[in-house]
C-alpha cells in the first residue's frame, strides 16, 4: 500500500474525491444545476422573444405591403383622374377658343359690312353734294333774277332730298 501512496496519480485521485465530496457537501451541484436551469430558461425566453419578434415583423411587413398596394392604387387613381381633368379642361379651353374666334370673326365681319355701308353712304353724299353744287352753279349762271333763284333753291332742295 505504501507503494500506492508514493504514486502521484493516487494523490490526485484522493484530492479529486475529497474535492467532489466537499462540492457535494456544499451543494455546488445544486448551484450548477440551478445555473444551467437559469440559462435554459433564459435561452427559452430569448427564443420565445425571437419568435414573437419574427411574428410581429411578419405582421408589420404584411401591413406595409397592404399599405403600399393601397397607395399605388390611390396614386394610379389620382393620375387617371388628373389626366381626365386635364383632357376636360383642354376640351373646354378649345371650345371656348373656337367660340371666341367665331365671335371675333363675326364682329370683324359686322364692322367691315358697317364700314362698307358707311363708305358707300359717304360716297353717295359726296356725289350728291357735288351734283347739287354743280347744278347750282349751272342754274345760277343760266337763269338770272328772282325766278332763277327760286328755281335753283327748289331744284337744290329736291336733288338733296332724292340723293340723301
Amino acid at each position: 500500500m505504501m507503494h500506492l501512496l508514493a504514486d502521484p496519480e493516487t494523490w490526485v485521485a484522493i484530492a479529486f474525491v475529497i474535492l467532489m465530496g466537499l462540492f457535494a457537501y456544499l451543494g455546488v451541484h445544486r448551484m450548477v444545476l440551478k445555473a444551467l436551469d437559469h440559462r435554459a430558461d433564459r435561452i427559452r425566453d430569448e427564443l420565445a422573444e425571437a419568435k414573437r419578434l419574427k411574428d410581429e415583423a411578419a405582421k408589420v411587413l404584411a401591413d406595409y405591403k397592404t399599405r403600399r398596394a393601397s397607395a399605388e392604387r390611390e396614386a394610379e387613381e389620382i393620375v387617371t383622374s388628373a389626366k381626365a381633368e386635364a383632357e376636360r379642361i383642354a376640351a373646354d379651353a378649345k371650345a371656348k377658343m373656337e367660340d371666341f374666334v367665331a365671335r371675333r370673326t363675326k364682329a370683324a365681319e359686322s364692322k367691315i359690312a358697317l364700314a362698307e355701308a358707311q363708305a358707300l353712304a359717304d360716297v353717295r353724299a359726296a356725289a350728291a353734294e357735288a351734283a347739287v353744287q354743280a347744278a347750282a352753279t349751272v342754274l345760277s349762271q343760266s337763269v338770272k333774277g328772282g325766278l332763277g333763284d327760286d328755281l335753283v333753291a327748289k331744284g337744290i332742295a329736291e336733288v338733296s332730298r332724292k340723293l340723301n
